[in-house]
């Protein structure tokens, strides 16, 4: 059924079909054009046409026409007029003006063949670049921390305070849950295999090595980068957006000294107890899966672990702990001061924040780990 004002496209064949007119009528306006069925239909006929450009077009009986019915036939005639066109007189602006638009030659944007080597470059130097904020960001610490140590009584206690039970205290579920399911799968894999050489009772010697020296101050690192590294990057980035930073400065108040520094102080004394507490949250987890799967009960398993891994690598997990919080405060304090005033260098540098951190982690779990090689074994 043919709705009334439908745009229509009517194809006329000369007595010796050699010659094809196009007459177009009806309202070809976007409304009209949006109708099920109706780009369909007109998108067929046009497919029809052997030459479009040779073909005679009137136009004079369209009731009304926009620019995406205009383009419609502007696409069809291969973006150029046909020789044969009659249109309204109302109708030659809107041609005229997609016309010219169509000969507007955009500039072509020229790759340099030397593209990798600038980007390498650039990239090494952006490297650099970020490597003096953070040692020059050090420095600040390090002045702050002297005194601090001169002046305890006017320190930011509060602020450290706030600082380790947000990092800390609130992040106790996070890491308990993710350290007690790896527990159980690290036990449950070196059961299979233990069971086929008769080892069960090594079993207590890889998850007590693997748990204490390296999975337990990797995972609480791993999940507090994530978790309170992106939350101080996003606050100091809120504050710069927010101007408050601007602030702090104009009424001499230290940015080093009220920020950074007790975030610092605070992960360094948290990193250290939630490594403990992941260790132990591991542990139980592994237990459960060992009487389980080998029978192992909860005494031999306490009773073995003092033998099979040594004091120091406890030692060890907590230096890490420390270190790994210092780093993950250093980064993400050094992120959040580089973001700019508008949220999408905030939504960017939260991001990179949360990257580097554990991309610096696991760098330094890996100088850990040649460092003291020879110990604890």
């Amino acid at each position: 059924m043919q709705l009334e004002n439908a745009p229509t496209l009517t194809i006329e064949h000369s007595a010796s079909r050699a010659e094809q007119s196009v007459v177009a009528s009806g309202v070809w306006q976007v409304h009209a054009l949006s109708r099920r069925g109706t780009l369909k239909e007109i998108t067929g006929k046009l497919a029809t046409l052997q030459d479009k450009g040779a073909c005679k077009w009137d136009l004079s009986g369209i009731e009304s026409l926009d620019h995406i019915g205009a383009q419609m036939f502007w696409n069809a005639w291969n973006k150029r007029r046909p020789a044969r066109l009659t249109l309204d007189p109302r109708q030659e602006e809107l041609f005229g003006r997609i016309e010219k638009a169509s000969a507007i030659q955009l500039p072509r944007h020229r790759v340099s063949p030397l593209r990798y080597i600038i980007v390498l470059g650039s990239g090494i130097l952006n490297f650099f670049e970020h490597l003096r904020g953070f040692v020059g960001l050090i420095g600040v610490v390090i002045q702050d921390l002297g005194r601090f140590l001169r002046r305890p009584q006017t320190g930011p206690w509060r602020e450290i305070s706030a600082n380790i039970y947000h990092a800390g205290f609130q992040a106790l579920g996070i890491t308990a849950l993710v350290g007690f399911l790896i527990g159980i799968v690290l036990s449950y894999l070196s059961s299979q295999q233990l069971r086929t050489f008769g080892g069960d009772s090594y079993l207590v010697n890889i998850l007590g090595m693997s748990v204490i020296r390296e999975l337990g101050p990797l995972l609480a690192a791993i999940l507090v980068a994530g978790r309170s590294g992106s939350s101080i990057t996003a606050q100091l980035g809120v504050m710069r957006v927010t101007e408050e930073l601007d602030a702090m400065l104009v009424m001499g108040i230290s940015h080093g000294y009220r920020l950074i520094m007790p975030k610092v102080i605070a992960l360094a004394i948290s990193m250290p107890l939630l490594v403990v507490w992941t260790d132990a949250m591991a542990l139980i987890g592994g237990m459960v899966s060992a009487k389980i799967e080998l029978n192992l009960s909860f005494r031999y398993f306490l009773q073995k672990l003092p033998d099979a891994v040594p004091v120091v690598n406890y030692t060890i997990g907590l230096l890490k702990g420390m270190t790994f919080g210092i780093l993950i405060a250093l980064i993400s304090c050094h992120y959040g001061l580089r973001i700019k005033a508008n949220t999408e260098s905030l939504g960017r540098g939260t991001t990179t924040s949360v990257v580097t951190a554990i991309t610096v982690v696991i760098l330094a779990d890996a100088v850990y780990a040649i460092i003291f090689s020879g110990v604890g074994f």
